[in-house]
């Protein structure tokens, strides 16, 4: 889906439409920004921004806070939707993204003329969104998911986008080696520094690319050409990566706390640069001396990876429900809706 918050409130006010919307707290209450429509992201605002920044960026931005409900709701009919045309072989990777399996094969057809049956498909299923839920969606036809995340990126909004097997190198080609899934800023700039800029460079590099990435090198050569065996994941149980602390006495010394935090938020982060994933929610959780626990989170539409921007949103959902007021006895942080990670990599610095 297309900037899939902002899009669900310019739907439902139509006098939002053409402003730039930003989904979340307005910067006097020094917020976050969930999420930001085409127009407000043509100013630099992005989801996870102090939503104080997106204010100095976006002085005419139009703030609303998050209705996650509608957005869960909408993300229903929309996935209801698609199921109709695609029948049970779907993935869903967040509320507003999900791959689907259309490769049942056609007798005497090529590859590419099995790939370019789905355009019409694609077709229908994007109009009767836009007729059904007056929303816009961007679709990928490829061979497989790696290409099929690609091609979904290259025309949005509203856009349609079709690689086929006969095209898939000579496409890769002139790309920047960071269009790659998993390849973030850690592994750009090492590749950068061994002279490989483009995804073509990477599919002439005669030697080990292990040398370079370790053993992630064979896959990343893979990827250069295009080649992907990764199945649907199919199984819907929720995953999340998580760390928490139990204290040795009961705390609420903030440096302490802080501290722990910044350790969390690098352990959750090295977590999902392992796997290559992203994460769109934060959840932080806290058990008091008495033993009663909560747990409170906030979600993003563009999803995170670097341990500074976990910590930092662990950091404000603590303060903005003003959580440390009495000794805590564990303190955890943790991310769910998970995604691939796709042109963002784990940054291991903290600041501040």
């Amino acid at each position: 889906m297309d900037a899939f918050y902002a899009s669900v409130e310019q739907r439902d006010n139509p006098a939002l439409k053409g402003k730039p919307v930003i989904v979340g707290s307005p910067p006097p209450q020094r917020g976050v920004v969930a999420a930001a429509s085409y127009e407000a992201r043509k100013f630099g605002v992005r989801s996870a921004m102090p939503s104080v920044t997106a204010g100095r960026l976006c002085p005419k931005g139009v703030f609303l806070r998050p209705r996650m409900e509608a957005y869960r709701n909408e993300s229903h009919e929309i996935m209801a939707i698609v199921q109709e045309f695609a029948g049970e072989l779907i993935q869903q990777v967040s509320v507003d993204e999900a791959y689907m399996d259309v490769s049942a094969p056609h007798q005497g057809a090529t590859a590419d003329e099995c790939l370019e049956l789905s355009l019409l498909l694609s077709r229908r299923i994007k109009a009767a969104i836009h007729e059904r839920r007056q929303l816009s969606a961007t679709i990928g036809i490829a061979p497989n998911k790696l290409l099929a995340k690609l091609a979904s990126d290259f025309q949005k909004p509203d856009g349609l986008t079709l690689i086929r097997d006969s095209e898939k190198v000579s496409s890769l080609k002139p790309l920047p080696v960071r269009s790659l899934h998993g390849v973030g800023k850690v592994t750009e700039e090492i590749l950068h520094r061994a002279g490989l800029r483009t995804v073509g460079d990477l599919q002439n590099h005669p030697g080990d690319l292990r040398a370079l990435v370790g053993s992630w090198g064979p896959e990343l050569k893979r990827f250069a050409f295009g080649e992907d065996d990764r199945p649907l994941d199919l199984d819907d149980e929720v995953k999340s990566i998580g760390n928490e602390n139990t204290c040795l006495r009961d705390t609420d010394d903030r440096p302490t706390l802080r501290a722990c935090l910044r350790e969390q938020a690098e352990d959750v982060a090295q977590g999902l640069a392992k796997r290559r994933l992203a994460a769109r929610t934060v959840q932080v959780k806290l058990r008091y001396g008495g033993f009663t626990s909560l747990t409170r989170q906030i979600s993003m539409e563009e999803p995170l990876t670097e341990a500074k921007e976990i910590y930092r949103l662990g950091c404000w959902l603590l303060a903005r429900g003003k959580l440390v007021n009495r000794p805590l006895r564990l303190l955890g942080l943790g991310v769910s809706g998970l995604v691939e990670a796709q042109a963002s990599q784990l940054s291991l610095s903290l600041e501040g």
